[in-house]
């Protein structure tokens, strides 16, 4: 048998996108897919690197989406003076923007609780750091928000990453925060209550869930992400 090429045994490197051809040379596997679930990091060095880019994402997350909050609560007095007569849906039209971060943390960092944790922080920076005019409240509805948000991926285990996944996190949080804001805010039984919860809904799936796994993969491909369990599946 003829010796193997320098092509034939040279290490495969990120940059090399076809797989050596030639006699004794085995197929690659395909590359993992950033939705396959991930392994969980072994203790060690590996792990605590891990948990210090945890500790970071969660800081640049809670800080950069308590800003889109902010934004958002600056949008909603004007937006319920255009909407009129359903000025009272202002709320449920904005409500998908309040959630997107809980579903981004999760895309990122595959670890349960993580979307809940993003959430509350971000609540947090809306209040402390841009000054929310709701009040100590934002916290409150970042809790019930975020675990509304991860509930969907509680259910399939946290397994399933596909967009299926994501428009079902909008879902559950749409009814769990709907859930809350029904008796917290008197919704129940007011008129058009099904009607702003559809509505709800809708912006939820778009503006949450949908949204989210569109921004986690646009940083993907940025290689932003690659110390993160996504990263190392992509």
């Amino acid at each position: 048998m003829a010796e193997p090429t320098d092509k034939q045994t040279a290490p495969r490197t990120a940059q090399q996108t076809e797989r050596p051809t030639g006699h004794g040379t085995a197929p690659h596997p395909a590359a993992p897919s950033p939705d396959a679930p991930v392994r969980p990091d072994r203790p060690g060095g590996r792990a605590r690197r891990s948990g210090l880019h945890a500790t970071v994402l969660m800081a640049v997350l809670a800080v950069v989406f308590g800003f889109v909050f902010w934004v958002a609560d600056q949008v909603y007095a004007p937006l319920m003076l255009a909407l009129g007569p359903f000025g009272g849906f202002a709320d449920a039209v904005l409500g998908g923007a309040w959630i997107v971060v809980a579903p981004l943390a999760l895309f990122i960092l595959r670890r349960p609780g993580a979307g809940v944790l993003a959430e509350v922080l971000a609540a947090g920076a809306e209040l402390v750091v841009f000054g929310s005019p709701f009040g100590p409240m934002v916290l409150v509805s970042g809790l019930v928000q975020g675990v509304g948000a991860e509930l969907a991926f509680t259910l399939t285990r946290y397994r399933r990453w596909g967009w299926g996944t994501f428009a079902l996190s909008g879902v559950t949080a749409a009814v769990v925060t709907y859930a809350y804001q029904s008796f917290a805010f008197g919704y129940l039984g007011q008129d058009l209550y099904l009607l702003r919860f559809a509505v709800l809904v809708v912006s939820c799936v778009l503006l949450s869930g949908l949204a989210a796994r569109v921004l986690g993969l646009a940083l993907l491909r940025t290689g932003v992400l690659d110390n993160y369990a996504v990263g190392r599946l992509a």
